[in-house]
């Protein structure tokens, strides 16, 4: 039994997390053998076979052409109804649970292929180890099993710099099943395993001992004091430990170790809730974007068929939106109106490319003519090739520009009939606490403003941020709208008994002063040559302004005191003693740290955080989150948590 983590850390060295799980990967689908990138050879060809959870791990960072760069002819998943293929070698990638292994023990007896490499995404047991070992040997089969793993890899990487948890049985891990008032406290141990085993994945991957400060009395509390614990029985096992010699060192953590600071979700509900304007946070808000897919309904439109026609059916589409994206990469972070504008310029730009490769294939008298034709002509013809070899990129580049116009334009049709630029502007005044210019209840009791939905999130956010509760009569009021607006109440319950509960603990979070100022509309979008219409869309420009994730990041990484952090405790899995105290070892500032939201996070925090970190040099930061939720997915959590 090996641990692939090691020498994967050692290869991967100073890689951003998103590198380092996919060399992990890579390295288990070459048989656990550092993959040589220039290796001449065939690779050898096998067969895949994940269960959901790995393929949820796997499909964010490699693509189906690189896994068959890396000789993966087939990949199904394990409960599938699949065929022997006596000959090739098989590579499976799933979580050690009782029917997955059962499973594997059955393509073990039928013999399906010449030989099995086990890799477990999560380490798994002494006792499920000796079933594989029984099946083997029943089968007769124990020479075929060429290696059994743990990869330590139970977490999906989304970004260079964020991560969450999982994807599959999510709700075991939500924030609902953190704050259902009646659970239990092995169903709360329970959930907090499986979160610290994610963590523990994260940091073997990471090749870091990271140390920990989190906020007392809560869930995050809960999650750091065991991942501290498990942390320490790692190290203290000196033969078996997953942070040995070469993996310490050759990490982008080369003398400084990480800072780790757990938040709880509770510090701060108005965020999810949020509606944004980044270009990232609207996909996931408004579009079905999950694992770096989005998928979209193309509707084909009635205007041209006859009175009364059916509607054509909806196509659905989905696009993946990658780092290899370079467009996608520049702009995630970017103000709406602002990517609609780059949309179009780049749009234009590829347009006069394209003509003059039509120009030049017209002087040629080449019109018809194949590419490869074209190439074999000599004389005088280098302009013409460097127009030729540059198609492909010029095509690859014409599929972006269609891949983020159709999404843009999903966007910006949510955003005028919803009005959500009207919701974001006057939720960022309720949140920096400035003056209002039109009352609430106007926007509620509006009913061309958003859906039930959007109204529910602003009054939660308004609920939630403001320093004195509405009175009772005022909520009357603010609830009769809200019913006629056709919201359900539900989540307001909750939001109800958690501000009570809260308030005992602390005052409300903070998000600075204000942040948005309008700008004239856009001047060049509006051009009748856009794509997109952006009339009555305004354009808003964002003030860069600490959420509270982000400051308490701030106060812990820059060594600030500020009351709002200065008990948060304090842990160094690598003392010899624990000892618990919140007075920190280390007085110098941290140049990596890692936030992690135990209840789930948004894009809207990750967004906040990559942009206070680009004006400190030489740091780095990662996100991650127990789950990644948009507002919908969150508001239905909090109406089961409201339902009596």
């Amino acid at each position: 039994m090996a641990s692939a983590a090691a020498a994967t850390a050692a290869a991967a060295a100073a890689a951003s997390i998103r590198e380092r799980q996919t060399v992990a990967l890579k390295r288990m689908l070459n048989f656990n053998v550092p993959h040589i990138k220039n290796s001449t050879g065939e690779p050898v060809w096998k067969v895949l076979i994940y269960d959901r959870f790995g393929q949820d791990i796997i499909s964010p960072l490699l693509s189906v052409k690189e896994l068959r760069d890396m000789g993966i002819t087939l990949h199904l998943l394990l409960h599938s109804d699949r065929d022997p293929i006596p000959d090739v070698p098989a590579v499976y990638f799933v979580m050690p649970t009782e029917e997955n292994i059962d499973r594997m023990c059955q393509d073990l007896r039928n013999q399906l292929y010449e030989s099995y490499y086990l890799n477990f995404i999560s380490a798994i047991s002494r006792s499920k180890l000796e079933d594989i070992a029984n099946a083997a040997l029943a089968a007769s089969a124990v020479t075929q099993v060429a290696k059994v793993f743990d990869q330590y890899l139970n977490f999906i990487t989304l970004e260079d710099d964020m991560f969450v948890l999982c994807n599959q049985n999510k709700e075991l891990v939500s924030y609902r099943a953190i704050n259902r008032p009646d659970i239990t406290d092995t169903e709360m141990e329970t959930v907090m395993d499986t979160i610290v085993d994610s963590l523990f994945c994260f940091f073997v991957t990471l090749g870091a001992v990271p140390i920990i400060r989190c906020s007392r009395g809560t869930a995050a509390e809960m999650v750091a004091v065991k991942l501290d614990k498990k942390l320490r029985e790692n190290l203290r096992d000196a033969r078996n430990s997953l942070f040995t010699g070469d993996t310490l060192g050759a990490g982008q953590f080369s003398f400084q170790r990480p800072l780790l600071v757990l938040v709880d979700r509770n510090i701060d509900l108005a965020t999810p809730l949020h509606h944004t304007w980044t270009y990232q946070a609207l996909v996931h808000d408004v579009l079905d974007f999950h694992l770096n897919r989005v998928n979209l309904e193309e509707s084909s439109g009635v205007e041209n068929s006859p009175a009364g026609a059916r509607p054509k059916r909806k196509n659905k589409k989905s696009y993946d939106l990658t780092p290899v994206d370079k467009f996608w990469q520049k702009h995630k972070g970017s103000p709406f109106p602002e990517v609609a504008e780059s949309v179009q310029q780049e749009l234009e730009s590829y347009r006069a490319q394209e003509d003059e490769v039509k120009r030049l294939k017209s002087i040629m008298g080449l019109e018809g003519e194949d590419e490869g034709a074209i190439s074999m002509l000599s004389d005088n013809t280098a302009k013409l090739t460097s127009a030729v070899s540059s198609l492909p990129e010029l095509l690859e580049k014409k599929r972006l520009i269609d891949l983020h116009t159709n999404v843009a334009t999903a966007v910006l049709e949510h955003i005028k009939a919803r009005k959500l630029d009207v919701y974001f502007e006057y939720e960022e005044k309720i949140m920096s606490k400035t003056t209002l210019d039109k009352s609430l209840l106007d926007i509620i009791s509006d009913p061309d403003a958003g859906t039930p939905e959007d109204k529910m999130r602003l009054f939660l956010i308004y609920y939630i941020s403001t320093q004195q509760a509405p009175s009772e009569a005022d909520l009357e009021q603010y609830k009769k709208a809200l019913t006629d607006a056709g919201c359900n109440l539900n989540p307001l319950q909750y939001i109800k008994q958690w501000k009570a509960f809260t308030k005992m603990a602390s005052a409300p979070a903070s998000y600075g002063s204000t942040t948005t100022k309008p700008m004239g509309l856009l001047s060049r979008v509006m051009n009748t040559g856009s794509q997109f219409v952006m009339e009555g869309v305004k354009n808003l420009v964002l003030k860069q302004q600490n959420l509270p994730v982000t400051r308490i990041l701030d106060n812990l990484m820059e060594m600030k005191s500020n009351p709002e952090t200065d008990d948060y405790r304090y842990f160094d899995p690598k003392m010899l003693r624990g000892n618990d105290s919140s007075v920190p070892r280390n007085k110098n500032p941290f140049q990596e740290a890692i936030v992690f939201v135990v209840g789930g996070g948004n894009y809207i925090e990750y967004q906040n955080l990559v942009d206070y970190i680009k004006g400190k040099q030489g740091k780095h930061i990662l996100y991650g989150c127990s789950e990644l939720f948009n507002a919908t997915q969150f508001i239905k959590q909090l109406s089961q948590l409201g339902q009596k």
